[in-house]
């Protein structure tokens, strides 16, 4: 079955009502853009979301594959305990995906029953509107090239194609952290050069590839940004399909580039 939805969010723990109180009405934009993407993955009735975090169980030289049966949302790192939540993993197609794909790309499974917060914060988020679906984390490989992340996902979407599920995949992507002098990695004027052009580029799907793989390195750098590589990896995905890309939110309030986009057909 085709891919049913591919989107960018960010992990902001403050888009969680008790983790950001007077703040979270802030990110307004980016709350609304949470909930369509949730809405229509209902609609849509999605079976199993994969999340490309890079918060996970990050290595130099391999891709990371969680393929724990079960996984809890723990969030009390930011002193908010929800109520007990545990996802199923989808274990048949973690295991698929990671003999399939070890063959051309470095893998290590792990099985981790808590989740990064990187995957955490948009589970959480997703399923109190979705309801109940099967997750399977992806976290990038911290050395490899753009150009194997790209790779990575193009092989990925074989896979998917072949299932006979409802699946959709989700960058967990935070783009710089040094937009402000008040911003978590400090002030870079590199930050917001950064983002504008990455946005410029997603917003034509056409040609992002081409232009983000050329994009200086040292800008990437100097961005601090910890959502590019989960991003080439859903560009692959969607490599030669006819999804197209669809701005929902870009919000800074808080130093840091909160990017809400989907591809939809």
């Amino acid at each position: 079955m085709p891919l049913i939805k591919a989107a960018i969010l960010p992990h902001s723990p403050l888009l969680i009502p008790e983790i950001g109180r007077v703040n979270y009405g802030f990110l307004d934009k980016t709350v609304a853009a949470y909930q369509q993407v949730a809405d229509e993955l209902k609609k849509l009735e999605l079976e199993t979301l994969i999340i490309i975090s890079p918060h996970g169980a990050l290595q130099d030289d391999s891709f990371v594959l969680n393929v724990s049966p079960e996984m809890e949302i723990n969030l009390k790192e930011f002193g908010f305990i929800p109520p007990k939540t545990i996802l199923n993993g989808d274990s048949l197609l973690a295991d698929q995906i990671g003999n399939s794909l070890r063959d051309n790309f470095p893998i290590q499974l792990i099985s981790e029953n808590i989740l990064d917060y990187g995957s955490a914060i948009p589970a959480y988020l997703l399923k109190n509107i979705v309801g109940d679906f099967r997750i399977i984390v992806i976290v990038p490989a911290n050395e490899l090239s753009l150009e194997d992340h790209l790779n990575f996902g193009k092989h990925l979407r074989e896979i998917i194609d072949t299932s006979d599920k409802k699946i959709a995949v989700l960058a967990s992507s935070d783009l710089s952290h040094r937009l402000k002098k008040k911003s978590p990695g400090g002030y870079s004027p590199k930050g917001a050069k950064f983002d504008n052009k990455l946005i410029e580029y997603l917003n034509n799907e056409k040609t992002a590839v081409n232009n983000i793989l050329k994009m200086d390195s040292k800008l990437i750098n100097d961005a601090g940004e910890c959502g590019l590589k989960p991003i080439v990896i859903l560009l692959g995905l969607i490599d030669g399909s006819d999804l197209k890309s669809r701005i929902l939110s870009y919000q800074t309030d808080f130093g840091v580039g909160y990017l809400s986009l989907d591809f939809e057909k």
